[in-house]
Order: structure tokens, then C-alpha cells, then sequence
């Protein structure tokens, strides 16, 4: 008898849809599965032979062919085992087969026939609603990732038993629903606030310009002046992530299992902060079957590297094409796949090994070679994605002793989102979300400069001998500047302001 059920794997963050064929015939026992399934699905044959056998329900002695359709598609997980256990049931009558067609079905069977948690099955319920499915059967730990889906039944369970008698009409599951608003409210955990922060009012105003435009930001400073500190409340001012935000952010987790059964849809922006010891995977996402990495992981978030020129090179010149496109493409024999990878980041170095180099009342123990081989460590394709470059000096013993707090990050966040809002209106149809992604094309027709802002950045640029790069870098800056002003054109303090978040530009002419 032959019986069809409908699966699904997830390649990247999409998942694709697998159909599932079972035929029982006549010859000797045995259970074959084919259509390119990797070693991980191949062992489903004795998880499904188990676990339908300690439900309670004979399992046919014929012979077992399964077909993973398309052929042409590697398959990989334990996502597979429920809707091949519950095809083997169809063929051997205990399930109607139309029944079983009406829904997508995902989940990890325990020998005992429990029912595991998989990866993936948000994406996988997306793939749900646009097949048009009544809904899908996922495992009870996954019901709520599955739930934020709309207009899609989702239905759960613990054990093969409880989906069986579903099925059959024995055992009735009410399909789980959620409320999208209440989970962003249930989430709106104290974050920490820029209020907090004592002092460093420049750099605070570099990182509010950075949040405005999306700019990226190279922090310098000796050891203590509160780098890390300030970075760590750059999400506390970014805008709130949209709902669309929120699935891409929550479907990049769930497909590298790091989405915990209690958060079923990620409503913060991320914030990661890798060991500078991480290897090129481990940043950018690979293995036999790719994974996320940790660009990835920072999705519509920030991305925090601390210690920048102690990472390995090879590693830092991997984010070249994820902070200009916005996505990592991996490339395996197989296939090729992209994840998407827009993000803030946030760097941070000491000024020199020691940390102390033009520090007043500090001594610095680095010979010049070797200041000059610490600050030669990022490349200049890679400082040329960086626009803001500030300096962070150590905080003054009177302003951390004084009792005067900084201003509230909520305070911040409201000047934020209507530079935002002016933003989404001048690059609406262009598919660019932010002055930091605009091209040249767009710096030429957005930032407009009056005479005088023209005349100060022609004396700067002289002066400076500033380079394309540069001039570019500081017309975006200057534009989010006015934006946060709500100007309408460049005047001369913005220019004057964008020309001071060009440290290194002016370093290297000195």
C-alpha cells in the first residue's frame, strides 16, 4: 500500500517542502530510505521502528521503501522521524490519507515514542501558511515558535499516541494560539540605560549618530574608559524591532537551535559579542550543512567586537561582504547559501598593546614597532566600512564623583526614531533602510549642502587631504546629523561635527 505524508527541511533559514511517499509491498522485511537522506535521516528507521512499536501499534513485517521527494535535495536533521512514522501508519490503514495531507508535519521521535523538540519550525510554519496547509504538527516545546504564525492551525503534542488519535478522530487537540502583541509586552525587560553612563558625553553623542543612521563605529581608548559599557547600551536607543524584523531574527535562531522553548519569538535586537578567539565559521556560519554565525546571529541587531585587532585576520576580512551587502554567502559543492547579516558593529581597540599610549599621567611600554603593528592589524577595506571612528579617553576623577546622571536612553530613542522616520520616507521605493547603505548615486542626490557647509568641506578636505572614501563617509554622517535635527539640508555644524568622528582620518595627517 502506498501512503504520502508531508515533512519539511530547512536549507539556510528557508525550509523546503518534502513529500514523503511510503509503499508496503511484499518481500523480504526490511526498510529502505531513499532520496539523498544523510546519515542523520537514515537512522530515523530505527526511531520510527521503536517508537511505533512501543505506542502500541504493530509495525509491518513487508518490505518498507520511503521516498524523500525531491530527490535532488539533501535532507538532514531528525525533523523527519513523526512524519515518516505517522506515512508508515497511513500505509498500514490505521491513519486516513487525506487526512494526513492537510497538514505539515515536524518533530524528533524518542524510541518510547515521545515526541522531541526540532530545529527550524518557524520557518517551517511560514512554509505552512504559504502552501496553504489547514496547519501544522509540530512537538509541544515548539507549539508557541510555531503559533506566531497567523491563519494556521498548530497543533501539538507530547507522545505519537496523542497525533495518532488526533487523526483518527479519538483524541481531540485544540489548536494553539498566541497573541503577537502580548509576547513584544511579556519581553519588555529593563535594559541597560545610557543613564547610567558617567561622563564620555561625545562618545555618547557618536553612538546616538550611529543609531540614527546605522552607522558603523570604531571606539579608541586605554583600558576602563568604558568602551565595552558604552556599547552594551547601544540597543537600549535603537528602534524597536517590527514584527517582519522579528521573524527574520527569530527564524536565524531557530534554524541553530539556539531559540529557547520559552521565547518563541526573539522582540529585542541582539546583541553578540564574540570571543576574539572565534574562527572564521564560528563568525560567519559554515559546517557540512551551513549554520548561522555569529554576523547572522546579529541580525537587525548589534554586533560587538571587543579587542578588534586581537581577532585573527582571516576572520576580520570575513565581514567585508556581510557589513557592505548585508548578507554572508556560504559556498559548499553542494549548494550555496545566504543569511542574512545587516547589523550594527560596534568596534573597539586599545590605542596601542599596553593600552597607555598618549595617556596623560601613564607610562606606555610599547616600542614604536609595536604601536605600529597593533594599529596596522584592520585593513583599510575594512576601516573603509567603518564610518564613525572616535577617540575615548579615560574618565576624569570629578565627573565620577559627581552625582549628576547622564540622559535617559528613552530620551534618546525618541530623537532616534524620527530620524528614522524621515529616513524610511527619502529612501522609500529604494530598497535602503538607513543613510549608512546609501551609494554614491544617493549621497549625490540626498545630501545637499548649503554654501557655507560647502566652503567649510572644501577647506576640511584640503586640509585633511581626506580621500573619496572619506569625503563620502562624512557627507552620510552629516546628513543623519541634520536628520536628527530634523534639517533639511546640510549646514556647516554638520559637516563640523561628521569631520570629528574621523579620528583616524585626521591621525594620519598629523
Amino acid at each position: 500500500m502506498l501512503s504520502k505524508a508531508l515533512g519539511s527541511v530547512t536549507i539556510g533559514t528557508e525550509a523546503i517542502k518534502i513529500e514523503i511517499e511510503i509503499d508496503i509491498s511484499s518481500g523480504l522485511p526490511g526498510f529502505y530510505i531513499g532520496g539523498l537522506a544523510e546519515s542523520s535521516v537514515k537512522e530515523s528507521r530505527e526511531r520510527v521502528k521503536s517508537a511505533i512499536k512501543n505506542s502500541g501499534y504493530s509495525f509491518p513485517t513487508q518490505k518498507i521503501t520511503a521516498n524523500l521527494a525531491p530527490a535532488d535535495i539533501k535532507k538532514e536533521g531528525t525533523g523527519l522521524d513523526l512524519p515518516i512514522a505517522l506515512a508508515v501508519l497511513c500505509a498500514s490503514g490505521i491513519i486516513e490519507q487525506n487526512l494526513l495531507l492537510k497538514y505539515m508535519i515536524c518533530g524528533e521521535l524518542s524510541l518510547d515514542g515521545s515526541i522531541r523538540s526540532t530545529r527550524g519550525v518557524l520557518p517551517i510554519a511560514l512554509l505552512t501558511k504559504k502552501e496553504g496547509l489547514a496547519g501544522i504538527i509540530c512537538p509541544k516545546d515548539n507549539a508557541k515558535e510555531a503559533a506566531v504564525v497567523k491563519d494556521i492551525e498548530v497543533i501539538s503534542a507530547l507522545h505519537l499516541t496523542e497525533i495518532v488519535g488526533f487523526l483518527q478522530g479519538t483524541n481531540k487537540i485544540d489548536p494553539l494560539s498566541i497573541s503577537v502583541e502580548e509576547l513584544f509586552k511579556s519581553q519588555d525587560i529593563e535594559e541597560p540605560d545610557f543613564i547610567e553612563v558617567v561622563g564620555q558625553d561625545s562618545a555618547k553623542r557618536a553612538l546616538e549618530v550611529a543609531a540614527a543612521g546605522s552607522h558603523n563605529v570604531l571606539m579608541i581608548g586605554p583600558p576602563g574608559s568604558g568602551k565595552t559599557m558604552l556599547a552594551r547600551r547601544l540597543p537600549s536607543i535603537l528602534p524597536n524591532l517590527s514584527f517582519e524584523e522579528a521573524l527574520e531574527t527569530t527564524a536565524i535562531y531557530s534554524v541553530a537551535g539556539l531559540l529557547p522553548s520559552e521565547v518563541p519569538l526573539i522582540t529585542k535586537r541582539p546583541f553578540c559579542a564574540p570571543h576574539h578567539t572565534v574562527s572564521d565559521a564560528g563568525m560567519i556560519g559554515g559546517g557540512t550543512f551551513p549554520k548561522p554565525g555569529q554576523v547572522s546571529l546579529a541580525h537587525n541587531g548589534v554586533l560587538f567586537l571587543d579587542e578588534l585587532p586581537e581577532f585573527k585576520k582571516n576572520v576580520l576580512e570575513s565581514l567585508r561582504q556581510p557589513l557592505e551587502d548585508g548578507f554572508v554567502t556560504i559556498s559548499r559543492a553542494s549548494t550555496t547559501l545566504k543569511f542574512p547579516s545587516r547589523f550594527t558593529l560596534i568596534a573597539a581597540q586599545n590605542p596601542c598593546p599596553c593600552g597607555f599610549f598618549g595617556e596623560k599621567g601613564k607610562t606606555c611600554s610599547c616600542t614604536p614597532s609595536q604601536i605600529h603593528r597593533y594599529t596596522t592589524k584592520i585593513s583599510g577595506p575594512l576601516l573603509d566600512r567603518i564610518d564613525i571612528q572616535i577617540e575615548v579617553p579615560a574618565v576624569a576623577y570629578n565627573e565620577l564623583s559627581s552625582n549628576t546622571q547622564g540622559e535617559p536612553s528613552k530620551k534618546i530613542k525618541q530623537r532616534i526614531i524620527k530620524a528614522r522616520n524621515i529616513q524610511q520616507k527619502r529612501f522609500k521605493g529604494l530598497n535602503i533602510f538607513s543613510n549608512a547603505q546609501m551609494s554614491v548615486k544617493e549621497i549625490n542626490r540626498f545630501c545637499k549642502l548649503d554654501n557655507n557647509a560647502k566652503k567649510i568641506l572644501e577647506k576640511t578636505c584640503n586640509y585633511l587631504q581626506l580621500s573619496a572614501r572619506a569625503y563620502h563617509r562624512i557627507l552620510k554622517i552629516a546628513r543623519t546629523i541634520a536628520d536628527l535635527e530634523q534639517a533639511s539640508q546640510i549646514s556647516q555644524q554638520h559637516i563640523l561635527e561628521a569631520v570629528q568622528y574621523r579620528s583616524l582620518d585626521r591621525k594620519a595627517f598629523i
